[in-house]
């Protein structure tokens, strides 16, 4: 058992559209700069471990990265420290502006 779900655009979509959840943008500084998704939190994944405690481990979270990789490294690390709704985002941003979502410079 992983302890997160993975979900799809579509999905993420509705949790932003029905209000309180977390994004976080687990991608590097370099990346992050060519864009990202507007409201999320930039915290990449090597800080993870060190900056979790700054993430309400009672909102749904939902982690992203480029592809969805290390966004489900994210996920499954939060999950194990007693996230109780984390959620990777299959396909990451890339998945997200093939959707037609709105990319923030």
């Amino acid at each position: 058992m992983t302890g997160f779900k993975n979900i799809d655009v579509t999905e993420l979509q509705a949790m932003l559209a029905a209000g309180r959840i977390c994004l976080v943008d687990v991608r590097t500084d370099a990346e992050i700069a060519r864009g990202y998704i507007n409201g999320a939190m930039k915290l990449p994944l090597h800080l993870l471990p060190m900056r979790l405690h700054e993430l309400d481990a009672k909102v749904p979270t939902v982690f992203y990265c480029q592809m969805g990789g290390r966004s489900a490294q994210a996920a499954a690390f939060s999950a194990a420290q007693g996230f109780t709704e984390a959620y990777n985002l299959q396909g990451g941003i890339t998945a997200w502006a093939r959707s037609g979502g709105p990319i923030t410079a």
